[in-house]
């Protein structure tokens, strides 16, 4: 289980740092395939699903709501179409619902828009940073603040942890592991950031700022993964899927990333990008 799980790990970690290396298409499709199992993998765990081998309506307004948004993404700079693909995925489920009445339940339409909201739509950040002004410098504070605060807390959480700070609901997540993971996410975008970006653009003194943004979005890396664990906990699963050996499924293997990448774009485009 421990070789599979390191194998499968490494093998994601490759294909992510290929990815965001390339951006443009590869990074979309890839995305875009990762969002789409993401959303079926919520709407069967949050009941939206009725149906756990085949694809209600619902869920297929939601493929096509995501493959309209992604496509928008790709090709469209304006972010008016974006923001009017997400209202019209929720006013076609919200159609449908009416239509077909009494059919599906109120719980199902709001499981349906959820899962769009929480996986597809809140990952697609990942593909706007990268293609953003310095997006191929920026692009890499996502998996610092994601899967180097998970290091680094599991780390020191191992050597030090003593205090539980969720035990319910996580149980071995320890309070010195938390500030383990902040502290390191922080030193280690702020060593990238004196090293690797203020040297390849000169009179940009950004590692503090670097710092800075990774520490607040390694606080909400441990927030998306408490999170998605909650909602297992709530639904008494131990995983959101199978897909990826020893990992579980995509919401089990980004559900960090899936909030970080606002959080980095967002504070990027007010802190970093001119």
């Amino acid at each position: 289980m421990f070789w599979t799980r390191l194998a499968s790990g490494i093998i994601l970690l490759v294909i992510a740092i290929a990815a965001m290396f390339v951006g443009e298409w590869p990074l979309l499709l890839i995305l875009y395939g990762c969002s789409m199992v993401a959303f079926r993998e919520l709407t069967k765990v949050l009941g939206c699903a009725t149906d756990k081998k085949k694809f209600n309506a619902l869920e297929v307004i939601g493929f096509l709501g995501i493959t309209c948004y992604y496509a928008a993404v790709y090709f469209s700079i304006d972010k008016v179409v974006l923001l009017m693909c997400i209202v019209g995925l929720f006013l076609a489920e919200m159609f449908w619902y009416v239509v077909t009445f009494p059919k599906y339940k109120a719980d199902h339409v709001v499981a349906a828009v959820f899962s769009f909201m929480y996986a597809p739509l809140l990952l697609s950040f990942v593909y706007l940073t990268r293609m953003s002004s310095e997006g191929n410098y920026l692009v890499w504070l996502i998996l610092i603040s994601s899967w180097g605060c998970d290091t680094c807390a599991y780390a020191v959480g191992k050597l030090i942890g003593k205090k539980k700070i969720f035990p319910k609901l996580s149980p071995k997540k320890s309070l010195e592991g938390c500030f383990g993971g902040v502290l390191g996410s922080a030193l280690i975008g702020g060593l990238y950031g004196y090293f690797v970006v203020e040297n390849v653009l000169p009179g940009q003194n950004v590692a503090w700022a670097i710092a800075f943004i990774c520490a607040v979005a390694a606080v909400m890396s441990m927030a998306g993964d408490l999170a998605a664990s909650a909602i297992k906990r709530n639904h008494e699963i131990k995983d959101y899927g199978t897909l990826i050996p020893g990992h579980g499924g995509i919401m089990d293997r980004f559900d960090s990333m899936t909030v970080t990448a606002p959080m980095i774009y967002f504070l990027s485009l007010l802190m970093i990008i001119n």
